[in-house]
């Protein structure tokens, strides 16, 4: 059966989130006087990060919600359990404005979007909130390539499970097979989407040197995309072999 739809993953896949969260955690700490604090930005990001995979791992499984694990995050990070609800927000939010003034798209992204624009449908499903995901394709101006956005906040399920990656099928009103999924993980995206019945393919940027989850489609550039759907028997394209 031919693939019908692209459905994306936003962090790390189309937009560059590892950059903008360095570049505007820096731009945050040095605002908020806590550089010295942590000895240096390198070791303030990858706490950061730590905190912030731990806590999305929580809100993942239904154990908080997405407001509460945002102020989780900040009450952590800062070593101060005590801080109220209005100054964790607060504190959130002037580190979202640094955060944003540096969200930018991977070079590639809209190129290609372009490229596969009149052959496939295109949507996001995105272990995020709506709110979030939703602005941020907008303040890039590629939300119209989009016919649908969904994320774990609204839907109550996050990849990798298979009702969350169903949901997007049922809101395109397609089987699994007719639809590849894109993302940087290779199993929270890839395996996740396999397992579910969709292509799975893996955004590996980094090149990384370890090996994916068996069955899925491994590219290092967006740029693979457009040749892997039009050429692979699996996407629907006829044989070269008579």
């Amino acid at each position: 059966m031919p693939i019908k739809a692209v459905v994306w993953d936003v962090d790390d896949t189309i937009f560059d989130y590892a950059q903008a969260d360095a570049t505007g955690m820096h731009a945050h700490l040095a605002a908020e006087g806590l550089l010295q604090r942590f000895g240096s930005a390198e070791r303030a990001l990858t706490l950061w990060r730590e905190i912030t995979h731990r806590h999305w791992a929580r809100f993942s499984e239904g154990l908080r919600d997405f407001q509460n694990q945002r102020r989780d995050r900040v009450r952590e990070f800062l070593d101060t359990p005590a801080l109220d609800d209005a100054d964790a927000d607060a504190w959130f939010d002037r580190y979202v404005g640094h955060y944003e003034s540096a969200w930018a798209l991977f070079p590639d992204t809209v190129p290609v979007l372009d490229a596969l624009a009149d052959d496939y449908r295109h949507a996001v499903l995105s272990n995020s909130a709506l709110v979030v995901q939703d602005r941020k394709l907008r303040v890039l101006g590629v939300r119209d390539r989009f016919e649908s956005v969904l994320c774990a906040a609204e839907l109550g399920v996050s990849k990798p499970a298979a009702e969350a990656f169903h949901a997007v099928c049922t809101t395109m009103g397609l089987e699994p097979e007719e639809i590849a999924y894109v993302g940087d993980q290779p199993e929270i995206d890839a395996r996740g989407a396999r397992d579910a019945g969709l292509v799975g393919i893996w955004l590996d940027r980094n090149s990384a040197a370890q090996e994916g989850p068996s069955g899925i489609h491994r590219i290092t550039r967006l740029t693979e995309l457009p040749p892997l759907l039009r050429t692979d028997t699996r996407f629907g394209a006829p044989s070269t072999f008579g």
